[in-house]
């Protein structure tokens, strides 16, 4: 009888804190894991993007790209690679979604693709909930004038906002796991900030209404995702229901390759 796959391991070691920390060590050894981010989509565009600004950054890791296609068959020909290149019984790679939340349809080809591969490797969590989310949201507000630049909490200076909708991707359990990072956010802004879902409820168009309901008239939608796993216009359209401005998607920004990366660093510090 074949032996089981062997199926991804989910870890939940605690990140690193501090912006400035270093997520992964300046040396690895040439058996270390390969760095293998996983992209819903054709890993274009953004993917692509923050993988190389991954690869800028930390020279010593070596990172793959796989998207996430209807079958897996990607992410499992990157994970078989990258065993091929290491000696058995080590694992071989650390995955980590580009996600900012759980997503069911990448969470179970992720799953897949690692049981078909029957390659040793363990699965990181998504990017979030994490400080450095809620900052790269802040910047993405700011740079469409929706948010002040600066985090300085004055009283007689004006938001450009009166409150936030932080809008996820991937059911309600999604919305539910960005509820820290709409905390953080909230402390962040000193606004009310609400989590919503483009996919499913609660809905945008209902959290700007439960908004005004308290007084806000001028809302901004602050979409928390990265772009792949959002449909073109998504964003656009559900803000313009909401009658609300919204943000760019977080895109390929700095902060979202360093969580990658500390992702992955803290699989190793955990080893």
């Amino acid at each position: 009888m074949s032996e089981s796959p062997i199926l991804p391991v989910r870890g939940r070691p605690v990140r690193p804190s501090g912006r400035h920390r270093r997520p992964v060590p300046s040396q690895l050894p040439p058996e270390a894991p390969a760095l293998v981010l996983a992209a819903l989509g054709d890993a274009s565009g953004a993917a692509a993007e923050l993988a190389a600004l991954v690869r800028v950054d930390n020279p010593q890791i070596q990172v793959r790209l796989a998207g996430l296609d209807e079958e897996g068959k990607l992410l499992t020909a990157e994970l078989e690679s990258a065993a091929g290149e290491r000696p058995d019984g080590v694992t071989a790679a650390i995955v980590v979604p580009l996600l900012t939340g759980p997503h069911p349809v990448a969470d179970r080809l992720i799953a897949s693709a690692v049981a078909s591969s029957g390659v040793a490797v363990t699965v990181t969590d998504p990017l979030g909930p994490h400080p450095l989310l809620a900052e790269a949201l802040h910047i993405r507000l700011a740079e469409k004038g929706l948010a002040r630049a600066d985090r300085m909490r004055l009283i007689n200076v004006s938001s450009p906002v009166d409150a936030v909708v932080l809008a996820t991707v991937g059911g309600e359990n999604a919305a539910a796991e960005a509820q820290p990072t709409a905390v953080l956010l909230a402390s962040r802004l000193t606004l009310p900030v609400l989590v919503a879902s483009l996919d499913s409820a609660p809905s945008v168009a209902a959290a700007a209404e439960r908004l005004r309901g308290i007084g806000a008239q001028r809302i901004a939608l602050s979409p928390c995702v990265l772009g792949p796993e959002a449909p073109g216009g998504l964003v656009a359209a559900t803000a313009a229901e909401a009658g609300a401005e919204y943000a760019e998607v977080l895109g390929a920004h700095d902060l979202i390759a360093d969580l990658a990366a500390r992702a992955y660093g803290s699989i190793l510090s955990a080893g």
